[in-house]
């Protein structure tokens, strides 16, 4: 897991006025919380007195958690503004100057897309890399489905390593409509990779060789009144393809027939080693009256399930370091290419420590992920949450353990 890019943290509906939101994200607590004006603010959770949740349990009955602005701590009543310090401490009396020390970091926010996004990292804004913009987004001829939210048992690697694969549409997704293959004939064409046009990553398109669009009222249909095409469709080509955009998120488009296409997108949130929230967009450039919505929804459903069942058993349950351990083909040049990518950003030295991190956290010490205030003060309570430097430390330290 990596600090310095942009997280999903909760979307845009679930975050109200009225009170907070916790999250848990690369293995930390943090709280989401809306000022006077509306605006979404990302927080560490652990208040810098004695360590109670900001978001955490409410026991006052009807008070109210966000006051002139500032997340009340439930604990002792500390304010917290949107900037992360604390503008009252009610046992010095409300005014009265507090301690520089009594901040927590505080995180840049985008909110786009129907999601709260929050840059989770200390890297200045002219380097760091920017959320990635979709380019059909609310644009006309465009349809976006609600953000559905999938917390799967899984480290998020394998999520977007899956999500990459050409291969397994065959046998994990018979509901495609490619359940019968021609075992005389069948091969994953060869594909090849290149940079993602907003960096950080990469794409790669990939032609398949596909069944007749599903008919009105056929069980594979959206619904039973609308086809995906009409009686004259015969689908002998599909191209799909996607690619990643920093280590978490992975964009998915479907050109199914002439004029008819989906781009997907998933911003994964990697809870900790053993659990993810993908936060799964879906647009698309056909079928754009609302009733679809649900239909479509649903099918997504499905093909998510099929997921979850097979990466739930994965062995082990984080992506392998060195690739003597599986044994790979060319139907993985795209799984091939997301790792090296992981590395680059290993090597700028954004990878968690996770086992330093697992030791000590919660234990002799409170982390959080380190914020851009960091790099302007000192005075911090709480301690950074550790990174490795390099991939050859990386390697170093999984050796000897």
């Amino acid at each position: 897991m990596y600090i310095n890019f942009w997280y999903p943290i909760v979307r845009s509906e679930d975050l109200g006025y009225d009170r907070p939101e916790k999250a848990r994200v690369l293995g930390c607590d943090l709280v989401a919380f809306r000022d006077r004006e509306g605006v979404a603010h990302v927080l560490s959770d652990t208040c810098t007195h004695r360590g109670a949740s900001l978001g955490g349990a409410w026991s006052a009955g009807d008070a109210p958690r966000i006051v002139n602005g500032c997340l009340v701590c439930p604990y002792h009543g500390w304010e917290f503004g949107g900037d992360g310090e604390c503008k009252n401490i009610p046992s010095i009396g409300y005014g009265n100057k507090v301690p520089a020390r009594a901040k927590v970091d505080s995180y840049p926010v985008q909110e786009k897309y129907g999601i709260v996004f929050a840059f989770l990292g200390d890297e200045p804004e002219e380097s760091r890399p920017p959320l990635l913009e979709l380019e059909e987004y609310g644009q006309e001829g465009w349809v976006a489905n609600e953000v559905l939210i999938l917390e799967v048992p899984y480290y998020y690697e394998r999520s977007i390593e899956n999500g990459l694969d050409p291969a397994h549409n065959e046998f994990v997704h018979p509901t495609h409509g490619h359940s019968a293959i021609n075992r005389d004939t069948y091969k994953v064409r060869d594909y090849e990779t290149e940079d993602h046009r907003q960096g950080w990553g990469f794409w790669f398109m990939h032609l398949f060789d596909s069944p007749p669009l599903p008919q009105k009222g056929s069980a594979t249909s959206p619904d039973a009144e609308t086809p995906w095409g009409d009686s004259k469709t015969v689908r002998s080509d599909v191209y799909a393809g996607g690619g990643t955009y920093g280590p978490n998120i992975m964009p998915t488009y479907i050109n199914l027939a002439e004029g008819k296409m989906f781009r997907q997108y998933f911003f994964e949130q990697p809870v900790d080693t053993g659990t993810t929230r993908i936060f799964f967009l879906n647009m698309r450039n056909f079928l754009l009256d609302p009733k679809h919505n649900g239909p479509i929804h649903a099918r997504n459903k499905v093909i998510a399930q099929q997921d979850i069942d097979i990466l739930s058993t994965m062995n082990p349950k984080r992506t392998p370091l060195s690739a003597t351990k599986e044994v790979l083909t060319p139907s993985d040049t795209a799984i091939v290419a997301y790792r090296s990518w992981l590395e680059k950003f290993d090597d700028m030295g954004w990878r968690i420590d996770w086992k330093d991190f697992q030791a000590r956290n919660g234990e002799e010490a409170a982390f959080a992920i380190p914020s851009p205030g960091r790099r302007t003060s000192g005075n911090w309570v709480l301690e950074e949450i550790p990174c490795i430097k390099s991939r050859e430390d990386r390697k170093k330290i999984e050796k000897a353990a």
